[in-house]
């Protein structure tokens, strides 16, 4: 997971204390980055392990506040040694967008939310990214929905995510960035990688004044190649 927020801070996808990571482990619980780190400089002594979740996906989003979402996490350690009360790092301020995520589909064992500078911008100036026009993106990551503006770190920003995730693997957070899930962290980063890629495109087409889409039976034909 360092490994992973190193990447990410290096290709840009986020900048200064920006975005969070989460991966479930095998024998329950997760591993989540502390709030207010720098993904460029966190290494495995940060991490925290979330081992015990009091609050459940909807209420976690549904008006639990970002705070008694952190304080129903239950122990956390931090680098393998037992967190006091008083020193204990607490998880990503974003910890109930991603409970939502894991709440809503058992299949997702990770979770990547970054501020992809681009992907971003286009959120910023009213433009979407749903419509299908790169055949890899059809096929790797499906359409990508925005979910609706919300205060960051918030119980109306998970809650604005749930109904997206379920059928979604990447969506982009209006003015706050993007997420994406995967089976594995590093599918998720990846997927993080190709959101940003397909919005520089997008953004290009649109700065040449034409963005073509594919037409319903390219889009079928590439559906039926999905994993």
């Amino acid at each position: 997971m360092a490994a992973a927020g190193r990447r990410l801070h290096g290709l840009r996808l986020v900048a200064a204390t920006d975005g969070n990571l989460s991966a479930r482990l095998p024998g329950g619980g997760w591993l989540v980055t502390p709030a207010g780190c720098c993904l460029g400089e966190l290494r495995p002594a940060d991490l925290l392990l979330v081992e015990v979740v009091a609050l459940d996906a909807t209420e976690a989003s549904a008006g639990a506040t970002a705070e008694q979402v952190r304080e129903a996490a239950g122990r956390s350690d931090q680098g393998g040694r037992a967190a006091t009360p008083a020193a204990a790092a607490r998880p990503t301020s974003e910890w109930a967008l991603h409970l939502a995520a894991y709440g809503e589909r058992p299949d997702i064992g990770a979770v990547v939310h970054a501020h992809p500078p681009l992907a971003t911008a286009l959120t910023v100036a009213g433009l979407a990214l749903d419509a299908p026009v790169l055949p890899e993106v059809v096929v790797l990551l499906g359409s990508i929905p925005t979910a609706p503006y919300a205060t960051p770190s918030s119980p109306e920003g998970a809650a604005a995510i749930r109904p997206l995730i379920r059928r979604h693997d990447a969506l982009l957070l209006d003015r706050h960035g993007a997420v994406t899930v995967g089976a594995t962290l590093r599918q998720a980063c990846l997927r993080m990688e190709k959101l940003e890629h397909c919005a520089r495109i997008v953004a290009a087409a649109h700065q040449l004044g034409r963005v073509q889409r594919l037409t319903g039976e390219q889009v079928r034909r590439l559906e039926e190649l999905r994993p």
